[in-house]
């Protein structure tokens, strides 16, 4: 059974307007992923978007900018976010199980080793998907510098997945000479400098940080995907090797 990450990204769950979570997108993404579910994959989510919900939760009305105001949107986000999951993955059968998690779960042997044998026992059961987050109400450096993308990344290591699916709202990596998503790289290093310095105001990331989580998860040995998270309808073509994306191949 093949094991697919799928991180998806802040701007794909909420809306750029007011940050509150985009019903509409949600149900799309979750049929998409309880369909590849089906078909047989091992799928574990990683999903931003608590932040961003309890943006809206909290009455704001744009990013905050210092770290207790964030940490609080995060935890009111969170609820939001898995009520939401929980009841959109009930349609299909499915259920879901929540994982919050810092670096010091990566660094720490005896840690990562726990998450790790906690995700398999949970993929043994069956019908479940795991949601990890980082966990932002506590985790101050990880809610300052890091995201979802490196997360994801360490997750695929962790489980020695066999693919990472990076979900973004556009359709792959654009190159700055034909303005065209680039469909296969075959070496990270060569379009590190195609990033651009735009995300949305709610979120945290852009394409800098997918790039970086790419070269860490590549250069582990599994394969790697940017693909746009707003039309999840192609997942099921992407994980199959096909449709429109941007494929990165290990060495």
């Amino acid at each position: 059974m093949k094991k697919i990450i799928i991180k998806v990204g802040t701007g794909v769950l909420t809306r750029e307007s007011d940050g509150q979570l985009d019903g509409a997108s949600l149900v799309k993404l979750v049929t998409a992923i309880a369909d590849i579910s089906d078909q047989g994959y091992q799928v574990v989510l990683v999903s931003s978007g608590a932040v961003g919900a309890g943006i809206s939760g909290l009455g704001l009305k744009e990013y905050p900018a210092d770290v207790p105001t964030r940490q609080a949107c995060a935890a009111v986000g969170q609820t939001r976010l898995m009520h939401a999951y929980e009841n959109l993955f009930r349609n299909f059968g499915v259920s879901v199980a929540q994982l919050l998690l810092t670096a010091d779960d990566f660094n720490d042997a005896e840690r990562s080793s726990r998450v790790r044998d906690t995700l398999a026992k949970l993929s043994e059961m069956g019908n479940i998907i795991p949601i990890i987050n980082e966990n932002d109400s506590v985790a101050v450096e990880e809610i300052s510098v890091g995201d979802n993308d490196m997360l994801s990344s360490r997750v695929a290591t962790l489980l020695d997945a066999d693919m990472l699916v990076l979900m973004s709202t556009i359709d792959g990596l654009i190159s700055p000479e034909t303005n065209e998503v680039v469909r296969e790289i075959e070496n990270i290093d060569s379009v590190l400098n195609y990033a651009r310095a735009d995300r949305g105001k709610f979120s945290i990331g852009g394409m800098a940080t997918k790039l970086q989580a790419v070269k860490r998860t590549v250069d582990a040995g599994i394969d790697t995907v940017i693909m746009n998270g707003t039309r999840p309808y192609r997942l099921a073509a992407v994980v199959a090797g096909d449709g429109v994306c941007s494929r990165f191949k290990t060495q």
